[in-house]
């Protein structure tokens, strides 16, 4: 017999007891939804532990970047050290028991639940002024609105939670996939109003007006609504508050975080810090640190590398543009390269794994991006480098997009022109040579190429395939294993099937 068992021990100890014996059981010891949230101090509380999950090891920390990459192209195998489950999803065999799909699943709804206790809650908070509340709401909403738009773009349709499940009787049937992006839409046009423009230094991390803006683009992007993606993306940019910054290596180094690119970071405590593999929470179990560095290093464990696809697409003299990029010599690292503050050379005898082929030659290429490698040589490449969400040039990248689809692509080269022209890039303007952009299709082919190159690995290739592919935007398919009616989404986990009564093995996505 199915069953379901929805635990409410999400939230600061707010305690629903579950057993099999007594599934509604209370704990008289625990703190509950009636007695918790009082003040300022406990909605804050209560909100923080919403962005814990998201740092935590089912997401950002970890399987979330991941799960990104190797449904895009960008990634190869790194060799026999890559693990199975993550070796699934990069070649297209995974199934409904694959550990990454199975731990993004479980981490965005824990996320949803925590913000579902502090969206019904904190309106009854008393000690707090006004703003405050609507600050903290906001951020509950837009953190609830994220949540959503990752299952419904990974997953398709998904359970609906739209208040806390307090019983096993809260379990959800699938809502079809427009149905959550209108969802989000709303979330996020509700939370707008509430969230600042920007933070003090003890704030930073926190979901701002432009981050429900920008969030907002990618949801209508998905649904090819280029104009109302267009309408938020301008109010970005017609703020004023962001700019690119000049060096481009500032965009995922632990130096420039939080520079006047960045529109929304997930935060992490300074390189040296601690992280728990087992922990997928708060308290004991914060991730104070991040594993990419280790997960992709060079010197470290590289369970991926970069495809040759991706080390291919750069601009470069040899075939025939008028110069190397310079974004591939900061994207990757390279035999022959310096790193640890300059003192040490990478030689192919520290680079465990497999061989990449650029312009016809063989090397270990691995990613520089994220990695700690520039100032450590140490063994253990954890790291506290805050992860990119949101930057601006993703939003003139966007906007470009947008202004093509609607008939302005004078408007899109300008656009582009502007991320080419950054002081350490200083790319030739579009049209080149091997980009003439002579038309609308013409200019889309630079924007596919301008947003590879500006945006390797920042977990942003696999979505953009996802909505051109469903707004039939590809001239190729970029995954070689690609299957229809299959690939376009990712299974829904067998554990949500096997305990959600709401949901049954017809339920499950084609293919699987």
């Amino acid at each position: 017999m199915k069953k379901s068992i929805l635990c409410g021990a999400l939230l600061l100890g707010l305690a629903i007891s579950c057993n099999e014996d007594g599934l509604n059981q209370i704990n008289p010891n625990g703190v509950t939804f009636d007695t918790y949230f009082n003040n300022a101090a406990e909605l804050t509380a209560g909100v923080n532990s919403i962005y814990a999950l998201v740092q935590s090891n089912s997401l950002v920390s970890r399987e979330w970047f991941f799960t990104h990459d190797l449904r895009g192209d960008e990634m190869a195998s790194g060799g026999g050290q890559l693990e199975t489950p993550r070796n699934q999803l990069l070649i297209g065999v995974h199934d409904t028991g694959n550990a990454l799909a199975s731990s993004i699943w479980r981490g965005w709804y824990r996320t949803i639940h925590r913000a579902n206790v502090v969206l019904e809650k904190g309106p009854t908070v008393q000690s707090i002024t006004p703003a405050l509340r609507d600050r903290l709401l906001g951020e509950a909403r837009f953190l609830r609105a994220w949540a959503y738009y990752e299952l419904a773009t990974f997953f398709g349709g998904v359970p609906l939670y739209k208040e806390f499940a307090k019983s096993v009787d809260g379990a959800k049937a699938r809502s079809p996939q427009r149905e959550v992006y209108d969802f989000v839409i709303a979330d996020l046009k509700a939370a707008e109003p509430g969230l600042p423009t920007t933070y003090d230094a003890a704030n930073q991390g926190r979901a701002s007006k432009a981050a429900a803006q920008m969030l907002l683009a990618r949801t209508y992007l998905q649904l090819g609504d280029y104009a109302n993606a267009r309408t938020e993306l301008r109010k970005i940019v017609d703020s004023g508050v962001y700019r690119l910054v000049d060096n481009y290596a500032d965009l995922t180094n632990e130096e420039g975080e939080f520079n006047a690119e960045s529109i929304l970071e997930v935060v992490y405590m300074p390189s040296g810090g601690a992280f728990n593999w087992g922990g997928d929470g708060d308290g004991n179990a914060v991730q104070e640190e991040t594993v990419r560095s280790q997960e992709y290093s060079a010197i470290a464990w590289r369970n991926v590398i970069p495809s040759n696809r991706i080390l291919n697409e750069y601009e470069t003299v040899a075939k025939g543009d008028a110069k190397d990029d310079p974004r591939y010599a900061l994207s990757y690292w390279t035999e022959g390269d310096r790193f640890n503050n300059g003192n040490t050379m990478l030689t192919s005898t520290m680079v465990q794994g497999n061989s990449s082929v650029v312009a016809g030659r063989t090397l270990k290429v691995s990613w520089r991006k994220y990695s700690i490698m520039y100032k450590s040589n140490a063994s253990n490449q954890q790291s506290g480098i805050n992860m990119r969400i949101m930057r601006y040039a993703d939003v003139l990248l966007m906007l470009a997009e947008c202004e093509n689809e609607l008939g302005n692509s004078a408007a899109a080269l300008t656009l582009m022109n502007q991320v080419r022209a950054r002081a350490s890039v200083a790319m030739p303007a579009y049209p080149t040579r091997n980009y003439p952009c002579r038309n609308k299709d013409e200019v889309f082919d630079a924007i596919v190429h301008e947003r590879m190159v500006e945006l390797a690995a920042e977990q942003v290739r696999n979505f953009d395939i996802i909505r051109w592919r469903k707004n039939k935007k590809l001239k190729t398919e970029p995954l070689t294993y690609f299957q229809a009616n299959k690939h376009e989404l990712l299974p829904i986990p067998q554990v949500e099937i096997d305990n959600n009564p709401m949901i049954d093995i017809k339920d499950q996505n084609p293919g699987y």
